[in-house]
């Protein structure tokens, strides 16, 4: 079976000094970096998708700034594809499923930054669209969340979420850590 890899969101506006610093940016990102330095070995697809903001008052991911660039942790090699997306699902309104369809890519790997948004979204939406997915719970995350006046610790929601794509029997994703995937 043909895999790539998903690389969301690894953008230097996550990470401290950022225009919108996440939890533990750094943690997640050197996972990724041992998974993407796995999956070179193994010549597996590498994708990367980045987050350009587009709607009015957006504060982060501006065009021409340092903090939209992908972060050196996992900066892409030359030939890597880097599919630039707007919104959270990474398949909306970019060329994600054609390339994958050329490619013959049946299951994604899928990891990176925010567990709750964009890689909830995509994972969703590569389900729905029949790919296999993986993904490495410790190579993603995301902030705290306010709801109703509560706070919800960064932690909690990134947890809560993958509990959500693996529930069901795995249904939208098999979430494994970065250390089982490089045992595999």
């Amino acid at each position: 079976m043909e895999k790539a890899i998903l690389i969301i969101d690894v953008q230097n506006d996550y990470f401290s000094g950022g225009a919108h610093s996440l939890y533990d940016p750094e943690k997640a990102v050197k996972n990724a970096a041992l998974v993407l330095e796995k999956a070179r070995d193994r010549s597996v697809e590498i994708v990367y998708i980045q987050h350009v903001s587009i709607n009015e008052g957006a504060d982060f991911f501006l065009p021409d700034t340092y903090g939209i660039e992908i972060n050196d942790w996992v900066k892409p090699n030359e030939g890597e594809k880097i599919i630039t997306k707007n919104y959270p699902n990474s398949f909306r309104e970019t060329d994600l499923l054609e390339h994958l369809q050329e490619k013959k890519i049946k299951e994604l790997i899928v990891f990176g930054m925010m567990t709750d948004v964009c890689i909830d979204a995509t994972v969703r939406a590569a389900k729905d669209l029949g790919f296999k997915i993986t993904v490495i719970c410790d190579a993603c995350t995301t902030e705290d969340r306010e709801l109703n006046g509560q706070l919800i610790k960064a932690l909690d929601v990134h947890v809560g979420y993958l509990a959500g794509l693996s529930a069901l029997g795995n249904f939208y994703a098999d979430v494994i850590t970065a250390k089982e995937f490089l045992n595999a």
